[in-house]
């Protein structure tokens, strides 16, 4: 029936979402730390701000995608920004989404170097070859993929974030001052100048990775009601596990501030079997962002599992992964997600302008 809700595809759509802003960002811990640690009790504002955005952009994408049934998944911007500012957004998206795939590659790099003492360039030459071997099969298989992991790396998050806090519950009293030391330190990169810039610059960047992805998962809805329970599921899932590893980060500032991947010694110093795991974890992460993130880019210019979509797959993501392994981390999730980050909040704020006008109809 065509008002009855599937609560299998919620749940996997959810978990696509969960999973398509994971990342490597996320999942390290450098995106949770630059964006939300770094600014102490007012982070959690921030995490606020983002989850209620969240709801409000993610529902006007994916029920657009419902509406419409875009043949093409840029044409979202087209539709929401108009042909001359939806022309700029179209490229700017191929862009940024290409540029977001390389930090994935650089993340997985990081990883496999601190966590395994790794050769350069293996962890990201061994994620790049099973991203494109998934995105070469088409949109189907990516959703199934990531939209199984999503969940369990949030969990895992979840569960590593919050033994963490219980162990440092202590330093909290000292955690303000350990932050204050390093952001003197100048090693400790902030997103933004305060909290509601930051949040609104994560917000910008994410809003242009789950344009696209979510207006295609729109045409897959029975109805309505199944998109914005998708949307629900998948923010507040998001926003928990940010909010339980921000708050575990923030009380072991003083120790991780440094540090390319914060998570890991969270992890590692609850046990080290559990680093091991976790670092296993970020690799997924990684993996179920990036997946996305390059088939947003061939999808631009090829049709999903066409002669040239497949060729595009295998171009593009070569050259990202070079570009990706020849770049340090934290610097490029500083300047790539906050720069490209204002701009995609342009485009939230014209989607909230197209929210308003639907609800006051």
């Amino acid at each position: 029936m065509k008002d009855k809700v599937s609560f299998k595809k919620v749940i996997s759509f959810g978990g696509a979402f969960i999973a398509l802003l994971i990342g490597s960002g996320f999942a390290t811990g450098q995106e949770l730390m630059q964006y939300f640690a770094a600014y102490g009790n007012m982070g959690v504002v921030g995490i606020l701000i983002v989850f209620i955005l969240f709801l409000i952009l993610g529902n006007e994408l994916i029920l657009t995608g419902y509406d419409i049934n875009f043949e093409n998944p840029n044409d979202i911007y087209f539709e929401v920004c108009g042909k001359t500012l939806g022309r700029f957004f179209d490229y700017f998206s191929v862009f940024f989404l290409f540029l977001s795939y390389t930090v994935m590659v650089a993340g997985a790099q990081a990883t496999a170097v601190e966590q395994y003492n790794a050769p350069k360039f293996i962890g990201g030459i061994v994620l790049a070859f099973f991203v494109i071997l998934t995105v070469y099969f088409g949109l189907d298989k990516i959703v199934n993929i990531i939209g199984s992991i999503g969940p369990v790396i949030v969990i895992l998050a979840i569960g590593v974030g919050t033994i963490s806090v219980v162990r440092n519950i202590s330093n909290l009293p000292q955690a303000a001052n350990d932050l204050e030391m390093a952001l003197n330190s100048k090693e400790l990169n902030v997103a933004s100048s305060n909290v509601i810039l930051a949040a609104g610059s994560y917000v910008g960047f994410c809003v242009i990775w789950l344009s696209g992805f979510l207006a295609s998962l729109g045409k897959e809805l029975s109805n309505e009601k199944e998109g914005k329970l998708s949307i629900f599921t998948g923010a507040f899932g998001f926003c928990l596990a940010s909010f339980i590893v921000s708050v575990a980060i923030y009380l072991s500032i003083g120790k991780v501030y440094s540090s390319q991947i914060p998570m890991l010694i969270l992890a590692r110093e609850t046990h080290p079997v559990l680093a091991h795991i976790f670092s296993i974890v970020i690799f997924l992460g990684i993996f179920t962002t990036a997946v996305p993130l390059l088939w947003n880019v061939v999808a631009r210019f090829g049709e999903d599992k066409s002669k040239k979509y497949r060729m595009l797959t295998i171009i593009l993501g070569i050259i990202g992964a070079i570009v990706g392994l020849t770049i340090n981390f934290s610097k490029l999730v500083n300047i790539v997600y906050v720069i490209n980050g204002y701009i995609g909040l342009v485009f939230a704020i014209l989607l909230i302008s197209r929210y308003i006008k639907r609800k006051i109809k």
